[in-house]
């Protein structure tokens, strides 16, 4: 069974810091695309930020400069580091991996983490 599991999520004054983290475990014979999403109350789910196999990265223009995405793949885990928060980043934080799982004729599928809460105080 494929898990990903997010921590680090939190309450924090504007201009602080977090970093979250994302551990995928199962029966995984390839990671494509990792990324992270979020979605915020009344709005549609949102990439913030994404990192090819190959370490290509990717960020949404509102966190360009003060988000960074990272991955370890010896551990399976990406990280999303938060630097100079704002109220307007608070939101459910989700992470998404693209995996191929069971058979390596298999298709690679897109797999969610059940998200975790960041909240940002002005």
């Amino acid at each position: 069974q494929v898990q990903l599991v997010e921590s680090g999520g939190g309450l924090v004054q504007a201009g602080g810091s977090l970093k979250l983290s994302c551990v995928v475990s199962g029966r995984i014979l390839s990671i494509s695309t990792m990324g992270w999403y979020r979605q915020a109350p009344g709005k549609q789910r949102e990439l913030v930020a994404n990192i090819t196999s190959g370490g290509r990265t990717n960020y949404v223009d509102s966190v360009k400069g003060r988000f960074t995405i990272s991955k370890d793949y010896a551990l399976n885990t990406m990280y999303l580091r938060m630097n100079s928060l704002k109220p307007e980043d608070t939101a459910a934080y989700y992470c998404n991996a693209q995996l191929r799982v069971g058979d390596w004729a298999a298709p690679l599928h897109d797999y969610w983490g059940q998200g975790i809460q960041v909240a940002v105080a002005s």
